[in-house]
């Protein structure tokens, strides 16, 4: 590929993380390669319409990932975690570490000269303290990135906001997860996320070697739900998942609850704020794009109730 001092590779672009941080690059002026197994998807078609060039390659085979970085300047590395939204459900936390470490080797093979990677808020702690297997296997990514010698910047955003927008959190009329109703729960916007990449990106001088906690709000469930009801005019009482349930599921999501609800992500707000001081809370979300993902997903789940 031609090579450009101004060109970004962006993997997972038709995800959430992806789509925000082309988006971001794309109103900076970076030309981007958007990395999806699909190009004929829906998704990619909306970033090749917004100015990416779609490529395909996949995580798993590291010769598409070399041929795809070939002559770009950076990488914005992300992976699936096991049971996030859109996860497949024979998706492993050995099948996202060997990913990140394919996208670090095709990386150094490529002569990239800045990767960022989005990694876990808490991924660091692993010295002092038991850690959730999501946060082992970001951990394990970014050690790989540091063996390899790479010049990167590690970003670690706590929960995404979006997470709210879909069957994920909204059952049965319900905001639903496994977090005590009143423990504090940290979360950012991904758009936030895409801002600071770019950033990243834009001054290299300042963040290679540089690992940065994100956050944007701390609430509690009830409090996350008493805002939707506020923002969307219509009931939504939160549920806890009892812990038996997700235990009986798979006791890897369980401990990260109990995690959540005893330990949590522990960023400072305030630093992510003079990083970018328009970082949006929870509210200010909402108004501006999360209200609209609710209603519409509320409102297509009482037409399927109405048809069933």
């Amino acid at each position: 590929m031609e090579p450009t001092d101004k060109t970004i590779v962006v993997t997972g672009a038709t995800g959430p993380q992806g789509r925000a941080v082309t988006r971001h690059l794309l109103d900076g002026g970076w030309q981007v390669r958007a990395l999806t197994r699909n190009p004929e998807g829906a998704p990619a078609k909306a970033l090749a319409g917004a100015g990416a060039q779609i490529v395909r390659a996949q995580m798993e085979d590291i010769s598409s990932l070399v041929d795809a970085a070939e002559g770009a300047y950076g990488l914005f590395s992300v992976q699936p975690t096991v049971g996030s939204p859109g996860t497949a459900a024979d998706f492993s936390a050995e099948d996202e570490v060997r990913w990140g470490m394919n996208i670090a080797e095709a990386t150094h093979t490529a002569g990239i000269k800045h990767l960022v990677f989005s990694s876990v808020a808490g991924a660091d702690r692993h010295d002092s303290e038991a850690l959730p297997q999501n946060l082992i296997s970001k951990w394990q990514i970014e050690q790989h990135l540091a063996k390899l010698g790479l010049p990167a910047t590690i970003l670690r955003p706590v929960s995404f906001m979006e997470n709210y927008t879909g069957e994920y959190a909204l059952q049965g009329g319900n905001l639903i997860s496994g977090i005590a109703p009143e423990a504090p729960l940290q979360i950012m916007a991904v758009d936030d996320l895409g801002f600071v990449t770019e950033l990243a990106f834009s001054r290299p001088q300042e963040w290679i070697g540089r690992s940065t906690t994100l956050a944007g709000d701390e609430l509690t469930p009830v409090q996350i739900a008493a805002h939707i009801e506020t923002a969307i005019g219509r009931p939504l009482p939160y549920a806890q998942i009892p812990m038996e349930t997700i235990r009986a599921v798979n006791e890897q999501f369980a401990f990260a609850h109990e995690w959540l609800n005893e330990r949590g992500y522990r960023a400072d707000i305030s630093a992510t704020r003079r990083i970018h001081p328009a970082a949006m809370d929870f509210r200010t979300w909402l108004e501006r794009t999360g209200a609209a993902q609710i209603t519409a997903f509320l409102d297509a789940q009482d037409v399927e109730g109405q048809d069933a």
